[in-house]
């Protein structure tokens, strides 16, 4: 299998998180795509229209998107699972699944009003908006039950991943001061052996 990402890419480190906690990783090859949500890169709309990574190409040669598509996807390759198959446990991963995405999605536009847009052109309400997302979604992911250790599953990868995207761009703006519960979860999480592989930071 070929991953297409970049270092720099939350959803891409967390499609690598998961496929090291499946025992995967040697089964795919990470080649660096470049991105942009302004600009189209012809190689990498051919496999996603939308111009977005990651991108799994599968051993069968078909090309899978988004990340959570893509995670979904390894964690059918093995028997350890990283989200249940059914049942109500598996609602409980994928709703926090997707408030981990959805802060990760936060940040994101508020990085690209900061990097990208002209400074003329910026707006203060749409930056602050992100902000209020980010700090809600912190809230709820301060009284969820989430897990560090071996029993990990996604969600837990997906926080993990957004925690540390909020740490590489937005130091300014600390997130630990009032989530004790969710700084301990992420301390204990980058322990884990493929967290520092996967450093954005080693690549910029």
């Amino acid at each position: 299998m070929k991953l297409l990402l970049s270092p720099a890419s939350p959803y891409a480190r967390k499609v690598w998180l998961a496929a090291a906690e499946l025992g995967l990783e040697g089964r795919i090859e990470a080649a660096n795509a470049s991105a942009s949500p302004v600009a189209d890169t012809p190689e990498l709309s051919a496999l996603n229209p939308l111009g977005k990574i990651p991108v799994l190409i599968t051993d069968d040669g078909d090309a899978l998107f988004d990340s959570r598509v893509i995670a979904d996807y390894l964690d059918s390759l093995t028997p350890r699972r990283l989200c249940p198959a059914d049942g109500e446990a598996r609602w409980r991963v994928q709703t926090l699944h997707a408030a981990a995405d959805g802060l990760l999605d936060a940040a994101l536009l508020a990085r690209y009003e900061e990097a990208l847009r002209p400074e003329p052109l910026r707006w203060a309400d749409w930056r602050r908006g992100q902000g209020e997302k980010i700090r809600r979604v912190l809230d709820m992911l301060e009284g969820a039950e989430l897990r560090p250790g071996d029993d990990t599953r996604i969600c837990d990868i997906a926080v993990a991943c957004a925690l540390g995207y909020l740490d590489f761009r937005f130091a300014a703006e600390p997130w630990r001061p009032g989530r004790p519960r969710l700084t301990a979860f992420f301390e204990a999480f980058i322990r884990r052996p493929a967290w520092a592989q996967s450093d954005p930071a080693r690549a910029t």
